[in-house]
């Protein structure tokens, strides 16, 4: 058995679960609040969806020992909220429900896509919501009442606070950094422990001298067959130096580690190589792409393909990223660099595309790539490192992170 305190509803909860403990079964079982249904076990439906630290989360896949330290809220939790009141109000009057077994979380999973996102389309609504299934309504009534609340908000929509994540792979596609809390226990405050690959991850090596550079990383998605993942950093320069570095593809390549050109660009057509290296596997994926820069919005796409004759892996891809004005703490100005990659990857490389620990990865080759550029802004002839994309040893990187949070969460309990 494993003791576990963490805040339920607003109330600071104690108990002993076996480490196989799901959250949902704990939840439901020891602290009687059956709302939080229970129906496929496998985190597809979506009824027993709940909020952990701000962030909604499958608790059928959840083990309550990851929790310990959390803020979980289940459908119970959110009687005084306005705006699942105001849902509520509206899956009502436009007859969203019928037998109710899938309601809970299909509530929680529609209060947290309105207050991230407004002005979403029907089709939008579908698309955000494909998570939880209904097999009564046919979701009509559903997609409705999320219209009319979304269209109702008069605040902007807000990522929440949270203090990292602790559900099921591949998590929450926040964009934001993460802030810490604390959870009253009647002694001292604790600060909750951060999940791996959020707050509690070291960030990549930085160069003498230089600030350190935080990346929010989103969540891994689907999208058309394609894989895709948002990055967001800000740059203490700018906007003209950085978009004059960034629209270079030679300067980019030299900040992507791992990755070079053949020579200069012809037009809109560029060729080049990325060395990888995951374990025994070393692949040398030499392509080609398109340039589209698109100068007045300060945003450029490349979009590449190409394979690895040894590995007999394959890649499509696209990079798309965009900068916009933003302020340094003293007040000077600054650029905030927002990344959409988006990839698909075929052979037996693909293996680490299917991985939740890809996000771990993805947050530190961005920040390797963000430091690079800093180092190129702030001095035109630094060296940077050539090296391989070393994936193997990102992944042990990850894993030491994680090694290191279980042990601050095990010596701050005792």
């Amino acid at each position: 058995m494993t003791h576990i305190e963490l805040t339920i509803n607003g109330k600071v909860v104690q108990a002993d679960v076996t480490p196989r403990t799901h959250l949902a079964d704990f939840l439901r079982e020891q602290m009687l609040l059956t709302g939080t249904h229970i129906g496929c076990e496998h985190g597809i439906c979506g009824a027993c969806t709940v909020e952990i630290n701000g962030e909604i989360a499958r608790s059928c896949i959840t083990y309550a020992v990851t929790c310990d330290g959390a803020v979980v809220r289940t459908i119970e939790g959110f009687d005084e909220d306005p705006l699942m009141a105001r849902m509520r109000q509206a899956f009502t009057e436009e007859h969203a429900l019928q037998c109710g077994y899938c309601t809970p979380g299909m509530l929680v999973a529609a209060r947290d896509l309105v207050r991230r996102k407004s002005g979403l389309s029907r089709a939008d609504i579908r698309t955000e919501m494909s998570g939880n299934l209904c097999r009564c309504t046919g979701y009509v009534g559903i997609v409705n009442a999320i219209e009319r609340v979304m269209t109702e908000q008069t605040s902007p929509p807000s990522a929440g606070d949270t203090t990292g994540w602790l559900g099921p792979a591949p998590g929450p596609a926040g964009g934001v950094a993460v802030k810490s809390a604390a959870v009253e226990t009647g002694k001292e405050a604790r600060p909750a422990v951060a999940s791996p690959g959020r707050q509690a991850a070291s960030p990549a090596p930085i160069r003498p001298g230089a600030k350190p550079i935080a990346v929010a990383v989103g969540a891994i998605e689907e999208r058309d067959g394609a894989t895709s993942i948002t990055q967001s950093f800000v740059l203490e320069h700018p906007r003209a130096e950085v978009w004059r570095l960034m629209s270079d593809p030679e300067a980019i390549a030299r900040c992507m580690p791992g990755m070079s050109l053949d020579g200069p660009a012809h037009g809109d057509k560029l060729a080049g190589h990325l060395e990888v290296k995951v374990g025994p596997i070393a692949a040398s994926f030499a392509g080609e792409g398109n340039l589209q820069r698109f100068a007045s919005e300060y945003r450029q796409i490349i979009e590449g393909r190409g394979g690895d004759r040894k590995s007999g892996s394959r890649v499509t891809g696209k990079v798309d990223y965009s900068l916009k004005p933003a302020t340094a703490p003293d007040g000077s100005e600054a650029t905030r660099v927002d990344v959409v990659m988006s990839y698909v990857l075929t052979g037996p490389l693909a293996q680490i595309g299917r991985s939740g620990i890809v996000r771990d990865l993805a947050r530190r080759i961005g920040e390797a790539f963000a430091q690079n550029i800093d180092a190129l802004l702030r001095d035109p002839d630094s060296r940077l490192p050539a090296a391989q994309l070393q994936g193997i040893s990102l992944l042990f990187s990850v894993l030491i992170d994680r090694v290191r949070a279980l042990i601050a969460r095990l010596f701050g309990r005792a």
